[in-house]
């Protein structure tokens, strides 16, 4: 019997590991500005052609490397950073791994120029699948630059599924920000087909933090700062009201690596708990530095998922210092000490005893024994009294008379108004009012109003022949049906309802626009507003009226009809959220996104009562949908309890 196992080829191992580290053009970028940022890089240049599609060039003016080194950077595990096992777990630099340039050469045509400080003349080396083309002496800058052309092309099928050009280029922008946001201290720049999406200057963090997300994102900004035996915590957390439902920036970092920990996570939302609406999130920036061998970055092929070895107690430390942040900082209303050019407002002098005021009036003024000019005149003291009824039980209402120096407030109790009638000529009494019977006869039921009904005349009874519907705490539509009782979640039946008009309304293109009397602007990150390029022609056929002002901000002047009363910044925001959460599919269905952002911002709330004329309209309208089972996000809208089940219940 042969043998059935063997040694793969290099080029085929390669492509294995090319398949765990390199899975889009992002992951290329990654591993190259990292490795340029361990070379001791303070600049670094991204160069993209279709999103890395066709090209994606890394400049950096690092230490670069020599030509034995050039050449040994592209062979499988080769790495400057391990020399022994024990090492992996003690790293201070981030770097590519071991296959990384290996795995970037096996799928993709590789050219390097890289020069030391001390040397002359540089290196070029060209590779192409795995396989050396050719390495020569080349006048270049010191640092490195990596061209990397026609990623996967040996690879039809990894090419095959690679995204849309704004969903990689999506991708590329948060690898960027990720690592642009944990290296103030290094200037970077990032260009697509020849347009400038980040120019970014070494700076501290916080204005490397605005300088990415815009300005507006500053005066929500918190600081943290803890240092502790077991760890330390810097960063910045957001204020309570910059809380949003989607797309709130949240980064954790620990000794310069971005990762994601859902954990830790909870501890900084423990912080907000009854400050912010429940499900809205908060903005947040927080570096941990811990000792290397307290984590184990190795346990994810991204290294995104980090396991650290005391997280119970890092957990409280870092949930004490976010509610610490929130109390010092929270906005409370200050007293203005800045009195500069304000007014000189004497002190207050040393008072003995406060007392209350005392009120003067005279208890026996009369202001119908006035002179007849003093009087008002007869037509005003006709409108006055035109109407009041006179009866016994009528009180006069308590008044307020000018009586020259004196006030007289008030006046005495249960006295019939003609009692005090002026003495006017023209002034007749008014009638006293009929009496009513002390005990009514009870209206029968049959013709009792509800608040929904409409009313009709006396002589005939009341008829509604529509059928009666029961709303359930504010949330349930409830009626009977042949077959037992229904009950329709009136949000999701109302969600689906608009879904279903909003997506016809963009695919027909006929959306009502409502001009706002003053517009609003709206503000988006550079990967947020790659996103909102490719939905801004959907929004507008929803009834939009956006305009681009540049640089990420856009200008809201009409609205969709039917939408009053919400905040429309906000709404655009979570539009892009969903979009930008769900990019390997909402740029495909802008659509979907749109309406369904919509459909769920403008139906009905919870908790808000509804008419029985109401409930017809959307259960009508609900079963003249495509699909009456189901919301738009999945959600399922009605449920009947049966005949058979309620008998037996009750059997």
């Amino acid at each position: 019997m042969s043998d059935i196992i063997q040694l793969l080829p290099d080029s085929v191992a390669n492509q294995i590991a090319a398949g765990e580290v390199i899975q889009r053009p992002a992951s290329v970028i990654k591993e190259l500005v990292e490795n340029s940022i361990d070379a001791g890089a303070t600049s670094i240049q991204v160069v993209c052609v279709d999103s890395g599609r066709t090209s994606i060039q890394v400049i950096d003016n690092g230490k670069g490397m020599s030509e034995t080194d050039a050449r040994l950077s592209f062979e499988r595990h080769a790495t400057s950073k391990i020399r022994k096992a024990d090492d992996l777990f003690n790293l201070h630099t981030m770097g590519f791994r071991g296959e990384a340039l290996a795995s970037i050469a096996a799928v993709a045509q590789v050219t390097l120029k890289t020069r030391m400080a001390d040397d002359d003349l540089g290196t070029q080396l060209s590779l192409a699948g795995s396989r050396f083309v050719s390495q020569e002496a080349c006048s270049c800058a010191v640092g490195s630059n990596f061209l990397i052309e026609n990623l996967f092309y040996n690879v039809p099928v990894r090419r095959k599924f690679l995204k849309s050009n704004a969903t990689e280029l999506n991708n590329i922008v948060t690898a960027f920000e990720r690592i642009a946001l944990v290296n103030p201290d290094v200037a970077f720049s990032l260009y697509n087909n020849d347009n400038e999406l980040y120019n970014l200057k070494a700076s501290g963090l916080r204005q490397r933090i605005v300088d990415v997300f815009g300005k507006k994102i500053n005066p929500h900004l918190l600081p943290i700062d803890i240092d502790t035996t077991m760890c330390k915590l810097t960063g910045f957390i957001g204020k309570p009201e910059s809380a949003r439902r989607k797309g709130a920036r949240q980064y954790f970092f620990v000794n310069g690596r971005y990762m994601k920990h859902p954990y830790f996570h909870k501890a900084v939302m423990t912080a907000y708990e009854r400050l912010v609406p429940e499900g809205d999130q908060v903005p947040y920036f927080i570096y941990f530095t811990v000792k290397p061998e307290d984590i184990d970055v190795n346990i994810h092929p991204t290294k995104t998922e980090i396991k650290f070895e005391n997280e119970p107690t890092i957990w409280q430390i870092l949930a004490a210092a976010v509610k610490d942040a929130v109390g010092m900082f929270s906005d409370v209303t200050a007293i203005e000490f800045d009195t500069e050019g304000q007014p000189d407002i004497p002190a207050l002098g040393t008072v003995d005893e406060v007392r209350a005021p005392k009120l003067q009036y005279n208890p026996s003024y009369n202001p119908f024994n006035e002179p007849q000019a003093r009087r008002s005149a007869p037509s005003e003291w006709q409108t006055m009294f035109d109407g009041l009824e006179t009866g016994s039980s009528r009180q006069r209402q308590t008044s307020l008379f000018d009586g020259g120096n004196d006030m007289i407030l008030g006046s005495k109790a249960n006295r019939n108004i003609t009692d005090t009638m002026p003495d006017i000529p023209d002034l007749q009494p008014v009638a006293p009012a009929a009496s009513v019977a002390p005990n009514p006869e009870p209206i029968p039921i049959a013709s009792r109003m509800t608040a929904t009904d409409e009313p009709s005349s006396p002589s005939s009874p009341i008829e509604d022949k529509s059928p009666v519907h029961y709303q359930y705490k504010g949330q349930y539509i409830m009626t009977a049906v042949k077959s037992g009782l229904m009950i329709i979640d009136q949000h999701r039946a109302h969600m689906r309802i608009l879904y279903e008009r909003y997506t016809e309304q963009i695919n027909a293109r006929k959306s009502a626009t409502q001009k706002l009397m003053f517009p609003e602007s709206v503000q988006f990150a550079q990967s947020e507003d790659v996103v909102m390029q490719q939905l801004l022609p959907d929004l507008k056929s929803a009834g939009f009226d956006m305009s681009e002002l540049g640089g990420g901000v856009y200008s809201i002047c009409g609205v969709p009809s039917g939408l009053d009363g919400l905040d429309y910044v906000s709404l655009v925001q979570d539009i892009v959220a969903s979009a930008t959460d769900n990019a390997s599919s909402a740029l495909d269905h802008a659509t979907h996104t749109v309406a369904l952002c919509l459909a769920r911002s403008a139906s009905v709330a919870y908790g808000q009562v509804l008419g029985n004329d109401e409930m017809e309209n959307i259960v009508n309208d609900l079963f003249a949908c495509s699909n009456f089972n189901y919301a738009p996000d999945g959600s399922k809208i009605l449920s009947i309890l049966k005949q058979t089940e309620i008998q037996r219940m009750l059997g």
